[in-house]
C-alpha cells in the first residue's frame, strides 16, 4: 500500500459514515431504481466533503446502475427511452452551467417540497391517475432530469414519477428511468466528475464500493419480492423519505 493512499484513507468516523451512507444508498437504488445521491448524500455530509460527496454520488450511481440494468435488458425499449435520453443530453450541460448562478439550498427545499407532497399523495391515493404524455411531454420529462442531474445528481426523480403517473408497470418504468439515470450520470461525470476527481475521491470511492454492492443487492432482493401495488406503496415512501431529507 503506497504512502499517497494512507495519506487519503479516512478516519474510523468518516468510515463509518462512507459505509452507512452507500449501503443505505444502495439499498434505495437496488430497490427502486433512484434516491441513490439523495439517501446516501444525507449522511455524507456529515463528514465528507460536498466535492467528494458529488464524487461518489456520481460514480457509485454509475456503478449500481451498471449492475442492476443487465437484468432489465429486456424491458429497455430504446424507442420509448429516446425522448427522455436525448433531451436529457442537452439537460444536463445545462445543469452543469447553472450550478455557479443556482442557489442549490432553495433547489433542494424545492424539490424536496416537490416530491414530499407527491409522496404523500400517492400513498393516499387508492389509484393514481394516468397522463396520456407523448414525445414532447416525455421529452420535456427528460430535460428537466438531465438539468437536476447536472446541477445536484437528481435526474431520476422527475423522470420516475412521470413513469408512474404515465400507468407504466415497475419493469417499464426501471427500463426508463434507470438507463436514464446512467445516461446523466456519465455525462456529467465526462463534465465535472473528471476535474473534481482527486487521490481522497478514488480512495473514497474504492472504499465505499462493497457496501454499495451490498445494499444494492438487498434492495434488488426487496425488489423481486414486490408486486405492483407493493411496489408503488415503497416508491411513494421513498419519494416522502427523500423530500424530508432534502428538505432539513
Amino acid at each position: 500500500m503506497s504512502a499517497d493512499f494512507i495519506a487519503a484513507f479516512p478516519s474510523l468516523q468518516t468510515l463509518a459514515v462512507l459505509w452507512l451512507g452507500a449501503f443505505l444508498g444502495g439499498l434505495a437504488a437496488g430497490g427502486a431504481g433512484f434516491a441513490f445521491g439523495i439517501v446516501g448524500s444525507a449522511i455524507w455530509l456529515h463528514a465528507i466533503t460536498p466535492l467528494h460527496t458529488t464524487i461518489l454520488i456520481v460514480s457509485g450511481g454509475t456503478l449500481i446502475q451498471i449492475g442492476t440494468i443487465w437484468p432489465l435488458r429486456y424491458d429497455i425499449k430504446l424507442r420509448r427511452l429516446a425522448p427522455f435520453a436525448i433531451a436529457g443530453l442537452l439537460g444536463v450541460p445545462v445543469g452543469v452551467a447553472l450550478l455557479v448562478h443556482v442557489d442549490a439550498h432553495a433547489l433542494k427545499f424545492a424539490l424536496g417540497i416537490f416530491i414530499a407532497v407527491y409522496g404523500v399523495y400517492a400513498l393516499a391515493t387508492p389509484r393514481l391517475p394516468h397522463i396520456g404524455g407523448g414525445i414532447v411531454a416525455d421529452s420535456l420529462i427528460g430535460f428537466g432530469g438531465g438539468v437536476l442531474g447536472g446541477i445536484g445528481g437528481y435526474s431520476g426523480v422527475l423522470p420516475a414519477i412521470w413513469c408512474q403517473l404515465r400507468g407504466w408497470s415497475k419493469q417499464v418504468s426501471r427500463g426508463i428511468y434507470q438507463p436514464f439515470i446512467l445516461m446523466a450520470h456519465v455525462t456529467t461525470m465526462a463534465l465535472i466528475g473528471v476535474v473534481a476527481l482527486d487521490r481522497a475521491g478514488v480512495v473514497l470511492f474504492l472504499l465505499a464500493v462493497p457496501m454499495l454492492v451490498l445494499g444494492a443487492f438487498f434492495g434488488w432482493r426487496i425488489y423481486g419480492r414486490l408486486d405492483e401495488h407493493r411496489f408503488r406503496q415503497a416508491f411513494a415512501l421513498l419519494l416522502v423519505v427523500s423530500g424530508v431529507i432534502l428538505v432539513l
